[in-house]
């Protein structure tokens, strides 16, 4: 009986729960049936969760509801100064499906009223990924970069080479012409929404562009350099400097090549140019020396002069705000080869020491008076005279001891010592073609016969001595 009374209570249970599960399905029906009804229908409705600058304010029906209020906004701030304006802060959207929706259009319209506000809708040039600033269109803001350019080109040139950048010109020789000018760090534009103080003229852009931003640099200390020139430099005061250095004050002794912390200003960027340039150039000739034993050393003779090639070049020249800093050959044509040089130059090296046997000093002549006693007197040397022309030759190789005039009716002399115990002495010189110290050859020219000093006529007097005593020459030819 138990078991059974057991089994008919769970029968009941879930009879009753079926009956439950039953009720709720029919009682839920007819709303799923309407609501697909509705969607069918087209009875939902469509509204507009509305965002300021990502901050949810509430929703409105349609878009109308926030554009008339940006509208208003507009139209009671605008002006006849041919600025774009436009509202400052970000609005957007969220669309919502909603079956009979609330909205707040009119709290909505007034959080628009009192938070939104105008401004311009500017163009923000960028250098380098730098902000240089706000202008009020990207034509100003290109004519900033024009009129920064043109502080190191021409205007006129920079139009020029706009409107033919897309085109070659074949150059004549002596022409040049200008390529490109660029800057030397990237450049682009952004539309920002900035209040009206913030824009920038031309000149005021093209000053920012060349002044720049600071850098912290690093200056070695120069010579005699002190502390207040430093300062000078980079337009800074003493007492800035020394902020920039806690380790050094004004009695600081600076050491050549210490290291000073300095701010300077770095330009936005560098205004690059890049210049074709044709030019005919001489081409440089080469020399060749052929050492020669027939010539003395320190001698030289020009077998074959040299001459100067030509060449047509056309040269790449890129410029740095006006200073070249680079500069390449993109095509020549040799129009002359050039000519080399060709020297012979003496090898043949003069003996300082004598030889012991001399030469006849001069050219042909004959002794007009020998060594010996002649009107009172001994006369030390001989005379040779009516020579076939009037070169004087040294009579064996050796050192110029002195060459010159000499007071003691010699009138111009030359002695020669050619370090073997004799010297030679040539009087009477009309001029001297040697110095002292020079080293001369047997049979070289050293000077012109002449009539100087104590003389009767053009002739040579010629002296020999050995080891400090007089010799008659004639033994020694």
């Amino acid at each position: 009986m138990f078991y059974n009374s057991t089994r008919k209570n769970k029968q009941l249970k879930v009879s009753g729960s079926i009956q439950r599960l039953m009720i709720l399905l029919c009682l839920a029906l007819p709303f799923t049936f309407s609501s697909v009804v509705a969607a069918e229908n087209g009875d939902l409705e469509t509204i507009y969760h509305v965002y300021i600058d990502g901050k949810h304010i509430g929703k409105v029906d349609t878009k109308e509801t926030v554009q008339t209020v940006i509208e208003d906004k507009l139209a009671n701030n605008t002006n006849d100064d041919g600025l774009t304006r436009a509202i400052q802060q970000d609005i957007s959207y969220v669309s919502e499906k909603a079956f009979h929706p609330t909205v707040q259009n009119r709290e909505v319209t007034e959080v628009l009223e009192d938070t939104l506000t105008t401004g311009i809708e500017a163009v923000e040039l960028h250098v380098d990924n730098q902000i240089v600033g706000y202008f009020k269109d990207q034509e100003t803001a290109e004519k900033v970069l024009f009129n920064y350019k043109a502080k190191y080109v021409d205007k006129e040139v920079l139009e020029e080479v706009e409107s033919r950048r897309k085109t070659d010109t074949i150059l004549d020789i002596d022409e040049s012409q200008i390529k490109d000018v660029t800057l030397s760090e990237d450049v682009s534009f952004s539309t920002e929404k900035v209040n009206q103080e913030e824009l920038l003229s031309v000149k005021q852009g093209v000053k920012i562009l060349e002044k720049g931003t600071l850098e912290e640099k690093v200056h070695h200390v120069a010579e005699g350099e002190v502390l207040g020139e430093i300062a000078d430099q980079y337009d800074l005061s003493t007492k800035k400097l020394l902020e920039l250095n806690p380790s050094v004050t004004e009695e600081s002794v600076l050491q050549i090549n210490q290291e000073i912390n300095v701010t300077d200003t770095e330009p936005f960027a560098e205004v690059i140019l890049i210049e074709e340039k044709r030019t005919e150039e001489a081409i440089p000739y080469d020399t060749e020396v052929i050492e020669s034993d027939e010539l003395y050393k320190g001698e030289e003779e020009v077998q074959q002069k040299g001459k100067k090639g030509k060449r047509d070049v056309l040269y790449s020249i890129k410029k740095q705000n006006g200073t070249i800093i680079d500069q390449e050959v993109l095509d020549e044509t040799i129009l002359k080869d050039p000519v080399k040089e060709v020297i012979i130059k003496g090898t043949k090296v003069i003996p300082s020491r004598g030889t012991g046997s001399l030469s006849w000093p001069a050219v042909g002549g004959y002794i007009s008076s020998h060594v010996g006693e002649r009107w009172g007197s001994t006369h030390k040397g001989i005379d040779i005279a009516r020579p076939s022309n009037r070169n004087i030759l040294a009579a064996d190789n050796g050192v110029v001891e002195s060459a010159g005039y000499d007071s003691g009716g010699y009138g111009n002399k030359i002695v020669i010592n050619h370090n073997n115990g004799m010297k030679t002495i040539y009087a009477h010189l009309q001029s001297i073609d040697v110095k002292v110290g020079q080293t001369v050859e047997k049979g070289s020219k050293i000077g012109v016969m002449g009539s100087t000093g104590n003389s009767t006529g053009i002739h040579l007097h010629f002296e020999v001595y050995k080891n400090g005593a007089l010799e008659n020459p004639t033994n020694y030819f």
